[in-house]
């Protein structure tokens, strides 16, 4: 159990990473007008997000909390990148929630409304958790 839960972490960087790059995809896609291939990259990035979002719960409900032991020069670095990360992970649930809802009832109006918020929010929550993970790791 101790080994599968080690590997949590680094499997989720990973999930984040690959949910970052369907968010791209999926921006890349609808600025071309490509609804079809928009929806199916964004639909990758939204369930990559949930199986991210099990494994985090399962981590933190069976190991707790990881705190940083690197050099105290970039614990400000990394408690600034952390808290940006934790607030906006925070936006970004609902913001995704009510976008997709928007898109799949067809509101394209409004789901193109918030999702020009929601884009560069969740953008950086996917980017900013692979950097977390890797300031984590180096200070272990």
């Amino acid at each position: 159990m101790a080994g599968i839960l080690a590997a949590i972490p680094a499997a989720n960087a990973l999930l984040n990473v690959f949910s970052a790059l369907a968010i791209g995809t999926g921006v890349f896609f609808i600025r071309r007008g490509w609804r079809d291939r928009h929806r199916q990259a964004m639909w990758t990035a939204v369930a990559l997000q949930v199986v991210f979002l099990c494994l985090y719960l399962v981590r933190m409900g069976l190991s707790g909390v990881t705190y940083y032991q690197g050099p105290p020069l970039f614990r400000a670095v990394y408690l600034l990148i952390l808290g940006s990360h934790m607030l906006l992970a925070m936006v970004s649930a609902p913001l995704v929630a009510v976008t997709v809802w928007q898109g799949w009832r067809g509101r394209l109006a409004l789901h193109r409304r918030v999702g020009r918020w929601t884009y560069p929010v969740w953008l950086y929550v996917t980017v900013t958790g692979p950097v977390v993970y890797l300031l984590l790791r180096d200070s272990l």
